[in-house]
């Protein structure tokens, strides 16, 4: 594990305290958890955007034609 020294303003430290010490965490466990969520968002944004750019609207429709055209069942239409 590493240590990393980090400055925050005041007042963001403050709410850090408060909503740690509400859910029952340390300040750190609230930063590490903050930044883990961060990252996977960024890295969700990434794999999604590289994903987009292998796409085409050909594919898409050889792939859209595959699918039977049926009357959707009723309970589909809630």
């Amino acid at each position: 594990m590493s240590a990393l020294s980090i400055r925050l303003p005041e007042s963001l430290h403050k709410y850090a305290k408060e909503y740690a010490l509400n859910e029952g965490i340390s300040v750190n466990q609230l930063i590490s958890t903050a930044l883990a969520e961060k990252l996977s968002a960024l890295a969700t944004e990434d794999y999604l955007e590289q994903r987009a750019k292998r796409g085409s609207r050909k594919k898409f429709e050889t792939a859209l034609a595959q699918v039977p055209d049926v009357t959707p069942d009723p309970l589909d239409h809630k």
